[in-house]
């Protein structure tokens, strides 16, 4: 390690210290943590590794790596309709790691402690010969009892995801093919837009009320939304009906489907998006989507559940879709 880099107290001093102000981080000066939850409340943990050149380019700015690594995490807790209260963090540092890459990086961490209010607990960091990793677990609070699963879908509940879909994909297209938005007609606001969503998700915490309040089931999107539907299907052991008309757009998708459906296919389900995706019991839907617009989370629905076999089924203009034309993210 070079002589001008801290060492390890020395880097607990001088950059975690001071992201740690819940008490249940005891400051980081032992070796654990204690946490109790609130009363009449339940812990929800999850944890998410990521990697350079995987999960993002080791080139991206310190703190839009600290941002996404946390955000991928606070939306797995949003989707069980949990509030944040604080995580955990392992950090392999690559052997060019700098002072000045660090410094960034934790003040990526701070902003967004500070835009979600929550706060690091501990953690551990170490020397990587194998590039930069972030793993972070992340715990939240539910009130007792009421965390929303995947496995609870009912016949007849009403398929809603956040947001719009296949951005990211998009983006990550983009900057594995500098020429991808050239080719495909994409203005420049649409490229920033793809860009901007691949490199920073957009965690829907304020929807976690609502996810408790009305949803039957709930998950993030991070695999592509159709491999995440059939994960719930499977989950909840009966079938979905994705309408592939009704699923939410930006202009830049509606762009590329017009310009290369086959691209546009495979961005659609590629991944990345970090929106939730929710069963609602049909009778409470129509206040679930006026709390959701209240939250400021826009709510699309685009399908619907019944009884089957854990199967999905994609339609567009009624017509069944093969859905072997849409693959979705696998780390294997």
């Amino acid at each position: 390690m070079g002589a001008d880099r801290p060492g390890e107290f020395e880097l607990i001093r001088r950059f975690f210290a001071p992201l740690a102000k819940d008490p249940g981080s005891l400051g980081l000066t032992d070796d654990a943590a204690v946490l109790t939850p609130r009363e009449g409340h339940d812990l929800v943990l999850t944890k998410d590794v990521l990697a350079a050149d995987i999960h993002f380019f080791a080139e991206d700015a310190p703190e839009a790596i600290a941002a996404k690594a946390l955000r991928v995490n606070l939306s797995d807790l949003a989707a069980k309709g949990a509030r944040p209260r604080g995580y955990l963090m392992g950090l392999s540092l690559p052997s060019d790691w700098t002072v000045d890459w660090l410094e960034r990086f934790c003040n990526g961490l701070a902003a967004d402690q500070a835009a979600y209010d929550f706060h690091l607990l501990g953690g551990d960091t170490v020397r990587s010969g194998n590039g930069l990793q972030v793993s972070i677990t992340a715990i939240g609070e539910v009130e007792t009892g009421s965390a929303v699963r995947r496995s609870g879908a009912r016949p007849g509940d009403l398929l809603f995801v956040t947001g719009t879909i296949g951005d990211a994909a998009a983006g990550l297209q983009a900057r594995l093919n500098p020429d991808f938005c050239r080719d495909h007609d994409l203005t420049e606001s649409e490229e920033a837009h793809i860009l901007g969503r691949y490199l920073l998700p957009r965690p829907r915490t304020r929807l976690a009320g609502a996810v408790t309040d009305y949803a039957s089931a709930a998950m993030d999107v991070s695999d592509g939304l159709f491999a995440d539907c059939a994960h719930m299907a499977s989950a909840s052991a009966l079938d979905l009906t994705i309408d592939l008309d009704q699923v939410p757009l930006s202009q830049a998708l509606a762009h590329l489907k017009i310009k290369s459906p086959e691209d546009f296919a495979r961005c659609l389900n590629g991944g990345d998006d970090y929106e939730i995706l929710m069963a609602v019991p049909e009778d409470v839907s129509g206040t679930f989507c006026r709390v959701a617009h209240l939250a400021g989370c826009a709510v699309t629905q685009i399908g619907h559940a019944r009884a089957g076999e854990g199967r999905i089924r994609l339609e567009e203009a009624g017509q069944p879709v093969d859905y072997g034309r849409f693959a979705g993210f696998s780390h294997f």
